[in-house]
């Protein structure tokens, strides 16, 4: 290994410190993925450490197929025997062996979102609870952030004794579990503490994988929430070999669960703990660092460190203020016209941050209105689409007949004449018998008041039956094809022959190839296998890097990718930060949206431009919001206040291939369903003028200061007796004369 040449000293430290608990402190764009994979070869070459004995867990799919393909580079001969996985990947392996332990079946479903909801509007129908007071959203977030902190159901119950809504939450949780487990089927949560779970009554487990990785390398440490961090130490107990990567500055996802303390209070709890830190910053030009620099350091909750870099000085960061959000856009879907016409940078180079996926509209619009190819990340995540469920839902009963949500929604899809009162019955009689909903299925005859709808169900059992006897020797394509031939799935999408349908096709289409995919680069493929792979699929996973188009996305998702131009876009308080973080009590939240623009600006490569509007449209209401307090701390020096328009006029570029595609895609999500929200008819005579009191429906009585028309509507300042001067387009404001 040439060590020399490509690790700075810092990291030829870090990679050096082999033996005992290790804390590398990772600033943006420091190498970090470098440094371990180096110091896995260093383990195996110089240290004579079996790769087999080494764990290297990080948090997302492609952060771990990035490692996994410089690890096979780096280390060459014996590479694929060391682990290289993300926790969710890891844990299910683990429970795969060894879950019987706990009175799972090996082949235990993995619910998403959609089943969990699924679940709890069932848990919440059976106790009789009201859905418009206890939500399925909210529920589902008490029980993910209890299973974050290892709180069971008997634990929440005793800690809320004597607060009856809360009582009513713990029999949710205690219920929901409860179904989990009949349906032999886990959550993403469940699969970090059924592991913990394993490890703490199952000692000799604990020892085997303690054995086995003697050496855990933890990347993103930041991110981690309080049962991975059981996890992690019950692993390295033994041998303590124990390094962890992150950095303090970028721990961004506190309502995901992640606790910035497990980082901030490593040393507390391995005090002979070796810290390195990582300053010297390969990604970004000087100007970028010393923006994030400043602005970060208005945080107390961190480790000091300073970003440097051998990289040129740069431009500027670019800082434009616009009236509103329609030129704000405007601006930044002309000025990467202009980067790709005019500098030579391809539209993959380009990306727009933003803080919620609500300001993705525009920049949608604007982009399809240039012809410029784009990539919204975050929309409707591809294996949550109906038609790929429902296929998916016919592998998982294959698979593992016990999961009733998934049996119950492919019973009648495509229709087989089952009715929901068929469904019912078939579901009491299973309850009553205590049996799974599949099991009654099989001895529907059998179920009083079922009549002739027992025969059409026997059709069904036997197809399931066929194909879980043909699981041994048919690849997972084949299965796929099988279930689509025989229930006439994309049969019936072709009669139906619609742009709608077409498109399901095409979907489907894209499954069978995620298929054959499979197939084609696994020794063993195996169903649960293939299952459990796309379960565990994340928005980001999905970006391919080798598309031509610009993206879109929430400063959230952005984490761990970098772009030579970024556009962060809503600068302004009340949008960033969000006005719960700069209102909140919690002096913590406001330093957590500060550490997400931190993020924001060292994505930037190249250059980094900050927009604002003065002016936004938000729930059909215009707001005033201050330019953003984290634009403020950034110093003048460091600041282009340029022209906010372009001043040359771009010609438009030709539409990309797949541009009518795009454009229906996009009609269909938004044109279509905002056409009566946004789009304004010629303006109308108003029945009030300057001077006029008038009544609005929520800030009350006050006077019409002035009217100014815009062509298609009217902009109307009023000031109101309780609420001061508000500025409100007419056709929104609906005001009243009085």
């Amino acid at each position: 290994m040439d060590r020399s040449s490509s690790l700075n000293e810092k990291q030829t430290e870090a990679v050096h410190q082999t033996e005992g608990p290790v804390l590398i402190l990772a600033g943006a764009g420091s190498g970090k993925t470098r440094v371990l994979t180096h110091r896995i070869s260093y383990l195996i070459k110089e240290k004579q450490v079996n790769p087999w004995n080494i764990l290297a867990i990080t948090f997302t799919n492609k952060a771990a197929g990035e490692m996994r393909d410089r690890v096979d580079q780096i280390v060459g001969f014996g590479a694929e025997s060391v682990w290289v996985s993300t926790f969710h990947s890891m844990c299910v392996r683990f429970l795969r062996r060894f879950i019987d332990r706990l009175g799972y079946e090996n082949r235990f479903t993995i619910y998403d979102s959609d089943d969990q909801k699924s679940v709890i509007k069932d848990v919440c129908k059976m106790l009789q609870l009201d859905p418009k007071v206890y939500k399925d959203r909210s529920l589902l977030a008490v029980i993910s952030s209890a299973k974050d902190k290892l709180i069971s159901p008997e634990t929440y119950e005793q800690q809320v004794a004597g607060n009856i809504r809360q009582q009513k939450v713990a029999q949710v949780y205690r219920e929901y579990q409860a179904q989990l487990k009949k349906n032999n089927a886990l959550d993403f949560d469940d699969l970090i503490v059924k592991t913990v779970e394993l490890f703490q009554s199952c000692p000799d487990v604990l020892e085997y994988y303690q054995e086995r990785f003697r050496y855990l390398m933890v990347d993103e440490y930041q991110d981690t929430n309080i049962a991975q961090f059981h996890l992690i130490r019950l692993l390295a107990e033994k041998y303590r070999n124990l390094c962890v990567v992150g950095d303090d500055d970028q721990s961004i996802y506190k309502f995901r669960g992640a606790d910035i303390r497990n980082i901030l209070g490593f040393e507390e709890v391995f005090p002979d703990a070796a810290v390195i830190r990582l300053e010297q910053n390969y990604r970004s030009t000087q100007n970028i660092l010393n923006s994030a620099n400043v602005v970060i350091c208005n945080n107390t909750g961190r480790k000091s460190k300073t970003l440097w870099t051998k990289n040129e000085k740069g431009e500027p960061v670019h800082f434009r203020k616009f009236l509103n959000g329609f030129e704000e856009a405007e601006y930044i879907t002309g000025n990467i016209s202009k980067k790709v016409q005019k500098e030579g940078y391809r539209y993959s180079d380009c990306a727009v941050l933003y803080r919620t996926n609500a300001q993705s509209r525009l920049f949608e619009e604007k982009m399809l209105m240039a012809n410029i190819p784009y990539k919204l990340v975050g929309g409707v995540n591809f294996y949550a689409r109906k038609e790929i469920k429902d296929l998916l839902s016919y592998l998982k009963t294959v698979n593992n007949a016990q999961d009733d949500l998934a049996v119950r929604r492919i019973i009648n899809v495509p229709k087989r004449g089952i009715g929901a009162t068929t469904i019912g019955r078939v579901q009491n009689y299973a309850t009553e018998q205590g049996i799974s909903f599949y099991e009654a299925l099989k001895v529907a005859e059998e179920i009083p008041g079922l009549g002739k709808s027992a025969a059409k169900i026997q059709p069904f059992v036997t197809f399931i039956q066929t194909l879980r006897s043909q699981t041994d020797y048919l690849t997972v394509t084949q299965l796929l094809e099988e279930i689509i031939e025989q229930t006439g799935y994309v049969k019936e999408l072709e009669e139906e022959d619609t742009d709608e349908a077409r498109g399901r096709i095409e979907n489907i289409d894209e499954l069978i190839s995620k298929a054959v995919t499979y197939d084609e680069g696994t020794k063993t493929p195996q169903l649960s296998e293939f299952l459990e792979e796309v379960s565990l699929v994340a928005d980001i996973d999905t970006v391919d890097d080798n598309q031509d188009r610009v993206l879109l996305m929430t400063l959230h998702s952005a984490k761990g990718l970098e772009f030579p131009l970024v556009y962060l876009a809503g600068m302004e308080d009340g949008m960033f930060p969000s006005a719960m973080a700069f209102l909140s009590d919690d002096p913590g939240d406001l330093e957590e949206e500060r550490r997400l623009c931190y993020v924001g600006i060292t994505r930037a490569m190249k250059e980094l431009t900050l927009t604002s509007a003065q002016q936004r449209m938000i729930r059909g209401e215009t707001r005033y919001n201050k330019i953003s307090r984290f634009v403020q701390e950034i110093p003048r020096e460091l600041l282009d206040m340029g022209e906010a328009r372009p001043k040359e006029t771009l010609k438009r570029p030709a539409a990309p291939d797949n541009y009518s595609q795009i454009r229906r895609d996009f009609q269909a999500k938004v044109f279509q369903q905002t056409q009566t929200q946004f789009q304004v008819k010629s303006a109308q005579p108003l029945d009030y003028q300057e001077g006029d009191r008038v009544s609005h429906q929520k800030f009350g009585i006050g006077i019409v200061l002035s009217i100014v028309s815009g062509g298609k509507d009217y902009e109307v300042t009023v000031d109101f007796e309780k609420v001061g001067v508000k500025k409100m387009f007419a056709s929104f404001a609906k005001l009243k004369k009085i």
